[in-house]
């Protein structure tokens, strides 16, 4: 597909000259960073989704601007990190659920026979999926695999040694609330959940998740980039058809076409909480696909399953989030102020976003590289509400 798929009835002016003015163009992208005062990110791609058809999509800005300078394209593939937990972790959890096969206010102590230590006997996989499970929201187990990894041979990271130990010290890690007290984002909560959907699936995460959504989607460009078999078998991912992330201080390179989340370099580059690559044009397709299944016409789920998982937890009062997806709050949503009550999303650490309003059957897909040259997300945190408002104007939702 090409970058310049646009409904001709519709004025995206606004929305080019925002997203345009937000990138760094190849010809500045020399400038230092801090003197990069207007630019959110080095580039981005922007695709937005209504019925199922692609209704504008746009690239602008660089894909990399250390140490070369290269032009971003629509076709680009992205770290999406936490966008994994939605499109992976969250899915699987509705079709497990659809066959029976899990049932999210089951307690844990059913699924793990060891599980139940410090409090946690209570805990079910809504818990985990709303983000209400008491974990803290991440733990360095990437050093002690990272330590680990020095004396082996072909490296220990990625082997389900590593990932089994790190699945252990979750089993035995203290809470700071209990199970249903507190709201608190939780990477810890989604690595233990990917752990759940392997022992009630019987099948490790990326094959699963291959099996029951990349492939009945013909989504080419999407999946985990698996650390230990590249390394296994001597491969290279194509990383000019990546988006480089940032500088890693303790790998000491520039990650590309390699996860940059910790904990998932850690387990191999597959975990539920972070590890996934995909492009605009896929994440448009899982989302087309997710909207049909909530107006009961779609494959992957049932529509009694999507709007279950589309309806905000109650456990706790005054939560944004459903059941693996974020819900708008108010003019504060990162989503702007337009999109229906009923929207679903998530925000991915790399620069990714993901919206769907399944009511309008609108789904917009921002995918940037901002971390390429900076962890301050602030600039990003205010230009996302702006262009989804920007969005949702032009298409006359305003």
């Amino acid at each position: 597909m090409r970058s310049n798929l646009k409904v001709k009835t519709v004025n995206w002016s606004r929305v080019d000259e925002a997203l345009i003015g937000a990138a760094v163009p190849p010809q500045n992208s020399q400038t230092a960073p801090g003197e990069r005062s207007s630019a959110v990110f080095p580039g981005a791609v922007l695709l937005v989704g209504q019925g199922g058809d692609i209704v504008y999509c746009e690239a602008a800005g660089c894909r990399s601007v250390v140490p070369e300078v290269t032009p971003m394209t629509a076709e680009m593939v992205f770290d999406v990190s936490s966008l994994t937990k939605p499109v992976v972790a969250a899915t699987l959890a509705m079709q497990l659920v659809d066959r029976g096969l899990l049932e999210v206010d089951r307690r844990l102590s059913h699924v793990f026979q060891t599980f139940g230590t410090y409090g946690k006997e209570r805990m079910t996989v809504r818990h985990l999926l709303a983000h209400t499970s008491g974990y803290p929201a991440t733990a360095p187990f990437f050093r002690m695999i990272a330590k680990a990894n020095k004396a082996e041979r072909i490296g220990m990271s990625g082997t389900r040694g590593a990932i089994e130990m790190i699945y252990n010290e979750i089993f035995r890690a203290k809470l700071e609330a209990l199970p249903g007290k507190v709201v608190k984002y939780s990477d810890l909560g989604f690595i233990l959940l990917g752990d759940a959907l392997e022992v009630a699936s019987g099948t490790f995460l990326d094959k699963l998740a291959g099996q029951s959504i990349f492939r009945p989607l013909g989504l080419q460009n999407t999946g985990y980039i698996d650390l230990k078999t590249i390394r296994r078998h001597g491969l290279e991912p194509a990383k000019e058809r990546i988006a480089p992330t940032a500088h890693c201080p303790w790998r000491g390179r520039i990650l590309c076409g390699e996860v940059h989340d910790d904990n998932a370099w850690a387990m191999g580059g597959v975990s539920a909480h972070a590890g996934l690559f995909s492009n605009v044009f896929d994440l448009h397709a899982f989302a087309a696909e997710m909207i049909a299944c909530y107006h009961g016409r779609g494959i992957l789920v049932s529509a009694e399953t999507v709007r279950r998982f589309w309806r905000r937890d109650e456990t706790i009062s005054g939560s944004p989030w459903a059941l693996g997806w974020e819900m708008p709050v108010g003019q504060r949503s990162s989503c702007g102020q337009y999109f229906s009550e009923h929207s679903v999303g998530h925000l991915g650490y790399t620069g990714c976003s993901l919206w769907i309003d399944p009511v309008r059957e609108i789904d917009v897909v921002l995918l940037s590289n901002q971390i390429h040259w900076s962890t301050d997300s602030r600039a990003l945190l205010s230009f996302r509400p702006v262009i989804h408002d920007l969005i949702m104007e032009a298409l006359g939702f305003a």
